[in-house]
């Protein structure tokens, strides 16, 4: 029996998969057009199809593995899951007042995003543990006991649990929890040392509440999906794809959906590593220009550089790294992205002041780009490359889609030339001339902002759009070598197949310096187990962070 394994990426436009036989190696490719109001039913769209070219049925799949923007998209479209909280008296405004970070300094008309939880659901009680984990105050489970029913009464989706000092000792987290799951049964829960067993209650409690927000969400798309693959006759593994560049299995994607917030964007960086791989290119620019956003990412003598914190729910990220404070910070490790809304789909637009801008608005599947012919009349980048000759209007998507080049040359006259005054074809250059500044800005920040030179670096370019403007950017940063691989637009779909099951355990270990030895670094407390032993010695002051990387599923 033939056996495929299958990736499937859905974008903001396309959704691609990839099928791999197990035994020749042998690839299939299929695109199709995301369904935004249905993404599951794109999903299965594309792995049907890709069966029947194979001559293949559901039995012959032997693992499936998704990234999906579920739940990024959740977050900034506000449609979360009505969620409550349990914390510490006296800590109730904890995701209220966050952090003292502005994503426009100089803006005095800045709002900050309204918290995941509303404040009259972000319930107080009774308990207190000291810096060291020791009981202060004992849990008052009465007490718990009544917000819980209260959080009930009112139609709480899901519950949140962050008290004060957890991570070091989360009895009274797992003994609130249980009283939830009695009280609730069937309710989704987040602990916020299980899901992030680190200092800083903010951040802890911010992972947390994004964590229960998008639960019921991403739960009830993972449960579809599953419920279609076994109906298809495919009850292979079903993986998602993590932040951190692996996978994880669909029962960990429901209980910790936070972790593939940025699932997409991690398989393309995956993906180029290993096209550059074979010829022997260590230090990679990472290139991925799909429909609505280009990310940008960076490998160093083969490793993927990790970062522990990001924010997710932004509406948007300028080149320049501006736009922090913007989002939901999110303690979890995600591959070090940059990403800007300059994808094929982006929008042109002339803004008040008469200036001709480019995303980061996206025309998306539907309607899509004024080429596609479905009713959409803005100009996007993909209009402009059509124009300016770029595209071939009868090949696109394989031969599958003609595109109309009158249609786009219509909206660009209309909506961009004539009221700056100039030619279509000048206004078309200028459209993918700001795109490109934007994805300038973009390598400049994940490269030479960090001290790389990308002279040293040779760039991939891949995604739907990434090879039609490869050439200019590594121009314009002096990188020479471009690496375009095949089914350059199916890129991250394959990306997902040459990753592996990954779970990274992080915890906080609080020591003095001056006491520090190498050996206690390595001791068992630094995953996670309890800082004090029997003996009742306990460790305090400065925390180093100890971080665990483990293949395999646990």
């Amino acid at each position: 029996m033939t056996t495929w394994r299958v990736g499937i990426d859905i974008g903001g436009t396309f959704t691609d998969a990839a099928l791999v036989d197990g035994e020749t190696g042998r690839v299939r490719v299929v695109k199709v057009l995301t369904t935004p109001e249905d993404p599951a039913k794109g999903f299965m769209g594309a792995l049907e199809r890709g069966l029947a070219e194979c001559g293949a049925e559901g039995r012959d799949v032997a693992a499936v593995v998704h990234a999906t923007t579920v739940a990024t998209n959740a977050i900034i479209e506000g449609k979360t899951a009505r969620v409550g909280m349990l914390v510490t008296r006296g800590f109730r405004d904890i995701l209220e007042i966050g952090r003292q970070i502005r994503s426009r300094l100089y803006d005095v008309h800045l709002q900050k995003p309204a918290p995941l939880v509303p404040r009259r659901w972000s319930l107080e009680v009774g308990e207190r543990l000291d810096a060291e984990g020791a009981v202060i105050e004992p849990l008052d489970v009465g007490e718990v006991r009544a917000a819980v029913r209260r959080l009930r009464d009112e139609g709480v989706e899901a519950v949140v649990i962050c008290f004060l000092h957890s991570y070091l000792n989360p009895a009274h987290e797992r003994a609130a929890a249980a009283v939830v799951r009695e009280e609730m049964p069937g309710t989704w829960l987040s602990v916020s040392s299980e899901v992030c067993p680190e200092f800083r209650e903010y951040l802890r409690g911010s992972t947390a509440a994004v964590n229960a927000a998008v639960m019921p969400i991403v739960s009830r798309y993972v449960d579809a999906l599953e419920s279609r693959l076994a109906a298809l006759g495919a009850t292979a593994p079903f993986y998602v794809m993590q932040s951190n560049g692996g996978v994880m299995t669909a029962a960990s994607a429901k209980e910790r959906p936070v972790y593939m917030v940025e699932s997409g964007p991690a398989a393309g960086v995956i993906a180029a590593g290993a096209v550059a791989a074979p010829y022997n290119y260590p230090n990679v620019l990472s290139f991925d220009m799909g429909g609505t956003t280009a990310k940008v990412g960076l490998i160093q003598d083969g490793r993927l550089r990790l970062s522990t914190e990001m924010e997710v729910g932004a509406q948007a990220v300028t080149p320049l790294g501006e736009g922090r404070g913007g989002g939901y910070p999110v303690r979890t490790p995600v591959i070090d992205l940059v990403e800007v809304g300059a994808g094929g789909g982006s929008e042109a637009w002339i803004d008040a002041g008469g200036a001709l801008r480019v995303g980061p608005r996206s025309a998306g599947a539907r309607p899509g780009p004024a080429c596609y012919g479905l009713g959409g009349a803005t100009p996007t980048i993909t209009d402009a490359n059509l124009a300016l000759g770029r595209l071939d209007p009868s090949f696109f998507l394989g031969g599958e889609m003609t595109l109309d080049a009158d249609a786009a040359r219509r909206a660009i006259a209309q909506r961009v030339a004539a009221p700056l005054g100039l030619d279509p074809l000048a206004a078309a250059s200028g459209i993918v001339e700001i795109a490109n500044a934007h994805m300038i800005g973009a390598m400049r920040l994940v490269s030479v902002q960090r001290g790389y030179d990308p002279r040293d670096f040779v760039l991939v370019a891949f995604g739907g759009a990434g090879p039609l403007h490869a050439n200019a950017l590594a121009r314009e940063l002096g990188i020479p070598t471009v690496l375009v691989p095949p089914s350059p637009g199916i890129a991250s779909a394959l990306g997902m197949l040459v990753t592996d099951i990954r779970h990274e355990f992080v915890a906080t270990r609080r020591l003095r310096l001056d006491g520090l030895a190498p050996a206690a670094l390595e001791a068992p407390t630094a995953l996670g187990r309890r800082p004090w032993g029997p003996s009742g010695d306990r460790v305090r002051a400065v925390p180093p962070r100890c971080q665990r990387s483990a293949h395999g599923d646990p």
